[in-house]
Parts: structure tokens; C-alpha cells; sequence
């Protein structure tokens, strides 16, 4: 698979859309998680947000007839399923009910650090200086962004380490994920991850069963939403993006999300951001551009060949 974002320094516009519609699904998944929430408890919203986007993915992939992955593409796609598409959901949505939304957005975006991390150690990707810095400045603006909003009457232990193991489980599923994309395509990647993810959480379906036959409608469409926009769509055009560019680059994306969710808030919820907030989304942002910036190519090297000879480039000087 031919990386085209890394190739000669150019641009991956495809790719780079596919990231920006994932992080403004990904944004508007905590303004539906405010409501469906409330009513459900975290694994069963889990449970029904997955089944909701296997069922949308699962027909699409027999319309488009795509078929099995390949045998080397199933070590990621299992990985990324149970940790990602099933852990993590499940986890976040506990911690939350321990802790305040700020303080979970803090703890979760240690997740896109780990990525950079794991993704320089194990799948070679080294750790450019342009996406440190990116990212130590988006991280900055996270921070800022969560504290602005945090309750410190409601931290827990328990919640603080549900949120830590939610950050872990999406930097180690992404990064399986990666190779998986190597032997298939965005689509089966992400279906089988999503139904992988909802049979891991099938100990929850009495639960959902349950909450479900009395749950307000609001609450249930809000479930629904989340399992075909955030997870059907935004995860396939993140698995898009993620096979085109490497998973440092696309974690630090993701850094864009606290941001969208202050401006989201202010839009649809009413909710004024403090300064602070605003600081700290205009930080989150501009890491992002800086992460995803990349250096320009040095003039090509030249080889000398004698007492001030050189030798441009394509030119091949004949031994001595």
C-alpha cells in the first residue's frame, strides 16, 4: 500500500478530509452521550452504540460484496475490537460517571502520546520533532480545556484509573490496527473491529434489554446516532486515513476533538466557554497544525570526488 501523505512531501487531501469528518463525529458523540447517558448505564450503551454501527457497516460490506479479510489482517482487526471498539467505550463510559467530563478529557488524551509512542517503537514510525512539539501543545490546550471545565467535587480513584486503562486501550487498538490495514481495506477493518467489539460486550445484553423497554426515546435515537455516525462513519474514514499516514500523526489529530466539542457546546448547547476554554482550544488546534506540518526536503546531497569536485545529483562517478 502505497503511503501517498509521506510520499515527496505532498499533501493527502482525501485523507486529510476522512481525519476532519471523524473529528467533528468524534466531537459531537459527547453532546449525544450527555443524553443516552443518563439512561443507560456504560456497558449497555456500549453494547447498543456498537450493535447499531455492525448492523450499518455489515450491510453496507454485503452490498459491496467486500468479503472475508485475509488471514494476516485478523490479529489487528481482533486487537483493535476488543480494545478499542468494546474496552474502551465501556471504560470511558464508566469513568465518567466517576469523574467530570474535563477531567476525563485530560486523562483520555494521554492516549494520543501513547500512540505516538508505541507507533515510534513498534511499528517504526520514529518520533519526528515536528509532531513532539505539536503534540506537547495540543496536550497543553487539552489540559487547559479540562481544567476549565472540571468539577473537582467529582474525582474518584476508580474513575481516574478507568479513564488511564480507556487511554491505554486506544493507543494499543490503533496501533494493531495499523498493520491490519496493510492486508485490507477501511471498510472490512472497521466492520469486523465493530462486531468483534459488540460480541466482547455481549455480557451487557440483558442489561441493554432491559433499560431499553424503558428508556425515553430521545435517549434511544441518541444510542442509535452514535452507533451509525461516530462509529460506522467516522471510525471507517479514520481507518481510511490511519492506512495513508502514519498513527502518530492521526492521534495527534484527534487533539482537534476538545475544541470542536467548545464550539459544539456553544452552538447547540448554550454553553458559553470560559476564556480559558477558548485558550485552551485554540492551543489544541494550533498543535495540530504544527504536528501534522512537515519538513521541507534539503537540497539533494552531492558527492565529492577529489580535491573540490563534486558530483550532482544522478551522477554517477566512475572508482578510481
Amino acid at each position: 500500500m502505497t503511503n501517498s501523505s509521506d510520499s515527496g512531501g505532498r499533501r493527502d487531501w482525501p485523507a486529510l478530509a476522512a481525519a476532519a469528518v471523524t473529528a467533528v463525529l468524534w466531537a459531537s458523540a459527547f453532546v449525544s452521550i450527555r443524553s443516552a447517558g443518563s439512561v443507560y448505564s456504560p456497558g449497555s450503551l456500549a453494547l447498543g452504540r456498537l450493535l447499531a454501527g455492525a448492523t450499518v457497516l455489515g450491510a453496507i460490506s454485503l452490498l459491496r460484496r467486500t468479503g472475508w479479510p485475509p488471514r494476516a489482517a485478523w490479529p489487528g482487526i481482533v486487537c483493535s475490537g476488543v480494545l478499542w471498539f468494546g474496552g474502551y467505550m465501556v471504560m470511558l463510559n464508566w469513568g465518567e460517571r466517576e469523574v467530570d467530563a474535563g477531567t476525563a478529557a485530560m486523562l483520555v488524551n494521554i492516549g494520543p502520546l501513547l500512540i505516538a509512542l508505541l507507533g515510534g517503537r513498534l511499528l517504526g514510525e520514529g518520533l519526528p520533532g515536528s509532531l513532539l512539539v505539536g503534540m506537547a501543545v495540543s496536550f497543553a490546550g487539552a489540559v487547559l480545556v479540562g481544567i476549565s471545565t472540571s468539577d473537582t467535587g467529582r474525582t474518584s480513584v476508580s474513575g481516574v484509573l478507568l479513564c488511564l486503562l480507556a487511554a491505554v486501550a486506544y493507543a494499543v487498538g490503533v496501533v494493531a490496527q495499523k498493520p491490519a490495514l496493510r492486508h485490507a481495506g477501511a471498510l472490512p477493518v472497521t466492520t469486523f473491529g465493530c462486531l468483534i467489539g459488540a460480541v466482547a460486550c455481549l455480557p451487557f445484553a440483558g442489561t441493554l434489554v432491559s433499560e431499553a423497554a424503558h428508556a425515553p426515546l430521545p435517549a434511544t435515537l441518541n444510542m442509535v446516532y452514535l452507533g451509525v455516525f461516530p462509529t460506522a462513519l467516522a471510525f471507517t474514514t479514520w481507518a481510511y486515513a490511519l492506512s495513508r499516514t502514519s498513527a502518530g500523526r492521526m492521534g495527534a489529530t484527534t487533539y482537534v476533538v476538545p475544541a470542536l466539542v467548545v464550539l459544539l457546546s456553544w452552538l447547540l448547547l448554550d454553553e458559553v466557554p470560559a476564556p480559558l476554554t477558548l485558550v485552551g482550544g485554540a492551543l489544541c488546534l494550533a498543535g495540530v497544525a504544527a504536528g501534522r506540518r512537515r519538513p521541507r526536503p534539503g537540497p539533494p546531497p552531492t558527492l565529492r570526488t577529489g580535491a573540490g569536485a563534486e558530483a550532482g545529483p544522478g551522477l554517477v562517478v566512475p572508482r578510481r
